[in-house]
């Protein structure tokens, strides 16, 4: 473990020499296209103002160390939009994102989990039918008009679920839907064919032939290796969904960081996307860490090599 948090140091470093190069990756001077996005002509005063509170004075590289010196305090610059610190800005709609994350894994893995098992046990049964339309739906239905018709149907025509904002518990379960539902078709297809090859392996084979009980097989040989390959799809998926899901979080009006992000962008936010790029990029390598680590886990063979 420490060989690997000791390997994640060059790898920020990389993306943070990335994300602070946004500032002079575009075309133009920062200050000025980012007094500009308010519609009105910026005078020198301003300008040379706003350069400064964005820290672009001086050489290049001595503007990188300092602002990676801030950075490592936690200091992200101040939004030019809102007038925030970028830190807290991006705290404090980050456990919406986690929360919506948690309830889409969550719809994703009751869909798919007793499909994905039931149409490995029995292949061309019911259950295995009802796996491929899920599937088939799941894949193809866009994001965007299955949230369209939850919040037709349930909110709408039905009044059972609120359909916009981040207020009471309920408000989760029309985007969570919407978000697992998309994700439910391929983890139903991974979890199926890796059951279906284990399931024919000689060890699984010399576990019936000892007697074991079939659930004794599924659950202590059979479903720990058959996981591993959606283990690592769930890895990235869980870190796409904490960099915020864009459209179903602008259509619900769900205040998660996805839409903050865009927002900034809009606005030539620049602080704030170079935060939103770091912050990302920090859980993108610690949900991979994580990842492996339970890779180990669940692998011996892992550990030996």
């Amino acid at each position: 473990m420490l060989q690997r948090l000791l390997q994640l140091v060059p790898v920020l470093l990389g993306i943070s020499c990335i994300a602070f190069g946004l500032m002079h990756l575009t075309p133009g001077d920062p200050a000025e296209i980012m007094l500009r996005a308010d519609g009105i002509k910026p005078t020198y005063e301003a300008i040379e103002a706003t350069r400064q509170a964005l820290g672009l004075e001086g050489p290049v590289y001595m503007q990188y160390v300092n602002w990676l010196l801030r950075v490592l305090q936690l200091d992200l610059g101040v939004s030019y939009s809102s007038g925030r610190p970028v830190f807290m800005e991006l705290m404090s709609r980050f456990p919406a994102t986690a929360a919506l994350t948690a309830g889409a894994l969550l719809v994703a893995l009751l869909v798919a989990l007793p499909l994905g098992i039931g149409s490995a046990l029995y292949p061309g049964s019911l259950l295995d039918r009802l796996g491929r339309v899920c599937t088939l739906l799941s894949v193809s239905m866009p994001g965007y008009w299955l949230s369209l018709l939850l919040i037709y149907y349930g909110g709408v025509k039905l009044k059972l679920l609120p359909v916009t904002g981040m207020g009471e518990p309920s408000s989760l379960v029309l985007p969570s839907i919407a978000l697992g539902f998309g994700l439910s078709g391929i983890y139903i297809r991974l979890i199926r064919t890796s059951l279906l090859d284990i399931l024919g392996k000689l060890y699984i084979k010399a576990a019936r032939a000892k007697g074991l009980a079939g659930w004794a097989i599924l659950a202590k040989h059979a479903f720990r290796n058959a996981w591993l390959p959606s283990m690592t799809l769930l890895g990235i998926h869980v870190s796409a969904l904490l960099g915020g899901s864009v459209v179903v979080e602008t259509i619900f009006s769900w205040p998660g960081i996805g839409k903050y992000a865009v927002d900034a962008i809009f606005a030539k936010d620049y602080l704030v996307i170079q935060g939103y790029v770091l912050l990302m990029a920090l859980v993108v390598v610690l949900v991979n860490l994580a990842v492996d680590l339970l890779h180990m886990l669940l692998d011996p063979r892992i550990r030996l090599r």
